[in-house]
C-alpha cells in the first residue's frame, strides 16, 4: 500500500513539474539523446565492422546472402576523398544562414590563438573541449570507416588516429603561440619536421602507422581545396594575376622536367612530380602528378623534400631582400606568390615582409591573388595533361596500336574532379551575392570552416609524411635531383622578379 501511495505522489510531482520546468526537461532530452547516439553507434559501428570479414586486405566482403563484392567506386582513395570532401561541402552550403554553419563549431583548431603563457592555452582547451571531443568523433567517422571499407582494421585504425589528432593538436598548439612566426612555426612544416625527427630517432611501434594515409588525407584536403576556389573568387583576381601565374606556371614546369630529362637523366615520372611540385603547389601538386604519371613512393617524398628546404629558405631570404629593394608590400607579395611553392610558407613571408613595410594586408591579398588562387589552380591542369603525355606517349603501345582511352581515365587522378565539382557547386550558390558580402559573410561564415578542416587534412598529411619517411631509404633525393629543382627555383625568383617588379608593378603596387 505504501508504494501505491509513495507511486501515486511521485507522478503527480512529476506531472507538476514537467508543466513548470518543462523547457530544461526538453533541454536535458536534447542533451542527453544525441550524447547516448553517439555512444551507440560509435560501440556499434566498432562491434559491427569488426566482424566484416575483409577481402584480402583489399575492402569488406558484405554478408548478404552469397558474399557481396563492394563497387569499387568504395575501395579506391580517389573516390572516398570525392565522397566525403564533398559531402562536406554540401553539408557547410546547406546550413549556411549568412553568419554560421554546421561546420563552423567544429572548424575549430589552436592555432590562431596567439597565446603568451600556457595558462592562456589551457584556458583554451577547458572551454572548447566538448567541441575537441566532437570534431575527433567526425574526423574517426570519416576517415575510419572509409578504411575500413578499404581493408584496413578498425580496430588499428582508432588508436592510430588518436595519437595522430592529439599529436596535431599539439603542433597547432606551438603553431597558435604569440611569437611562432618569428621562428617561422607554420603548422605543415612543424608537422613534417615531427614526424621526420620521431621516426628517425626512436623506434616507434606498428601500430602508430595504421592511420598515416598520406595520399588519403591530402586528395581528401584537395577537394576541399576546390570549394575555397569558386570561380568569382578567380574572376576578382584580375587577368594581371592569372596570366603571371600561367608564365610562371608554364616556364618553371617545362625548365625542371627538361632540366631533369636532358641535363641530369633523371626518371621522366620523378621529372614530372619535380616539375610541378615546383611550379604549382609542393606536396598537393606532387601527389596529384604522382597519380597521373605511375610515379614511385619515394619520388613524392624526392619533391616534398625539395619544396620544404626551398620553403624555408624563402621564408628566410625573401622579406629581407624585399625591404633592401624598397619593394611596396602589394609587389613584394606578388614576388613571393610567384617564388613560393607551399601556401603556409609563402603566407608566412608575406606576412612578414607586410609586418615590416607597414601594410600586412596588401602583402597578403598580392601573394593570395598570385599563389593561391592563380598558381594552385594548375593542379587540376597539369594533372589532365601529364596522365595524357604518361598514357599516349610514355606508355604507348609499341606496334603502334590505338592507345586505349580508358587507360587515361585510369590514371587521371579522380580526386580533381571533386576539385571543380566543389567550386562549381560554391560558385553557383554565391553567384547572387555582392562582393562585400562575399568579403564580410562568405568568405568569413562559409568557406573559412571549409579552409579549417582542409588545413586538419593537411596536417594529417605533413604528419604522415614525416612519420613514414626514413631518411636512409631516399635514394630518390640526389644531387642530380636537388640541381633540377633548384634550377626552377632560380627561374621562379628571377622571372618573378622581373614581372612583378618591371611589367606588372603599377597594378601590384595598388593593392
Amino acid at each position: 500500500m505504501f508504494g501505491v501511495i509513495f507511486g501515486f505522489i511521485s507522478l503527480i510531482l512529476g506531472v507538476w513539474g514537467l508543466s513548470v520546468w518543462w523547457w530544461p526537461a526538453l533541454e536535458l532530452v536534447q542533451g542527453v539523446v544525441p550524447l547516448l547516439a553517439i555512444i551507440i553507434g560509435c560501440l556499434s559501428l566498432a562491434s559491427g565492422l569488426s566482424r566484416v570479414p575483409l577481402q584480402e586486405g583489399r575492402g569488406l566482403l558484405l554478408p548478404t546472402g552469397p558474399m557481396l563484392k563492394i563497387s569499387p567506386y568504395f575501395l579506391k582513395e580517389d573516390w572516398w576523398a570525392i565522397w566525403l570532401g564533398l559531402g562536406l561541402v554540401v553539408i557547410d552550403l546547406l546550413t549556411f544562414n549568412g553568419h554560421d554553419s554546421m561546420l563552423k563549431a567544429l572548424a575549430i583548431n589552436p592555432g590562431g590563438l596567439k597565446w603568451q603563457t600556457p595558462a592562456d592555452l589551457f584556458s583554451h582547451f577547458a572551454a572548447n573541449g566538448a567541441l575537441y571531443l566532437r570534431q575527433f568523433v567526425v574526423w574517426l567517422l570519416l576517415f575510419g570507416v572509409s578504411c575500413r571499407v578499404m581493408g584496413i582494421s578498425f580496430g588499428r585504425f582508432v588508436p592510430s588516429f588518436l595519437f595522430l589528432y592529439l599529436l596535431s593538436m599539439i603542433i597547432f598548439s606551438v603553431s597558435g603561440w604569440e611569437s611562432a612566426g618569428s621562428f617561422n612555426l607554420e603548422p605543415p612544416l612543424v608537422a613534417l619536421v615531427t614526424g621526420l625527427v620521431l621516426t628517425n630517432t626512436f623506434r616507434l611501434p606498428e601500430w602508430i602507422f595504421a592511420a598515416c594515409r598520406v595520399e588519403y588525407y591530402v586528395k581528401f584536403g584537395i577537394v576541399l581545396l576546390g570549394a575555397t576556389f569558386p570561380l568569382t573568387l578567380i574572376l576578382t583576381a584580375g587577368p594581371v594575376a592569372i596570366f603571371q601565374a600561367t608564365v610562371i606556371s608554364l616556364l618553371s614546369c617545362m625548365t625542371i622536367y627538361f632540366s631533369a630529362t636532358r641535363l641530369f637523366n633523371l626518371d621522366r615520372r620523378l621529372a614530372a612530380v619535380l616539375s610541378v611540385g615546383g611550379s604549382v603547389c609542393g606536396v598537393s601538386a606532387s601527389m596529384a602528378i604522382a597519380a597521373a604519371v605511375g610515379a614511385k613512393k619515394e619520388h613524392i617524398y624526392s619533391s616534398v623534400t625539395m619544396v620544404v628546404f626551398w620553403a624555408l629558405v624563402m621564408i628566410l631570404v625573401l622579406p629581407f631582400v624585399s625591404q633592401a629593394m624598397g619593394l611596396s608590400p602589394g609587389v613584394a607579395g606578388a614576388w613571393i606568390g610567384t617564388s613560393e611553392f607551399a601556401d603556409a610558407a609563402g603566407f608566412a613571408a608575406a606576412s612578414s615582409y607586410g609586418k615590416m613595410a607597414g601594410n600586412e594586408e596588401a602583402a597578403i591579398k598580392s601573394f593570395t591573388l598570385m599563389k593561391v588562387i592563380g598558381r594552385d589552380l594548375w593542379i587540376g591542369i597539369w594533372s589532365l595533361v601529364w596522365a595524357f603525355i604518361a598514357t599516349t606517349v610514355w606508355n604507348a603501345p609499341a606496334d603502334g596500336a590505338k592507345v586505349d582511352s580508358g587507360e587515361i581515365w585510369r590514371r587521371f587522378p579522380k580526386f580533381i574532379i571533386g576539385f571543380f565539382v566543389a567550386s562549381l557547386l560554391v560558385t553557383i550558390l554565391t553567384s547572387t551575392v555582392s562582393p562585400e558580402q562575399f568579403e564580410n559573410t562568405v568568405k568569413p561564415n562559409l568557406l573559412a570552416p571549409i579552409g579549417a578542416f582542409r588545413g586538419w587534412a593537411f596536417i594529417f598529411c605533413f604528419l604522415s609524411i614525416g612519420l613514414t619517411t626514413r631518411l636512409r631509404e631516399l635514394q630518390s633525393v640526389t644531387i642530380q635531383s636537388f640541381a633540377a629543382f633548384s634550377i626552377g627555383v632560380a627561374i621562379n625568383v628571377f622571372a618573378g622578379y622581373w614581372l612583378s617588379v618591371h611589367v606588372f608593378g603599377d597594378y601590384w603596387s595598388q593593392m
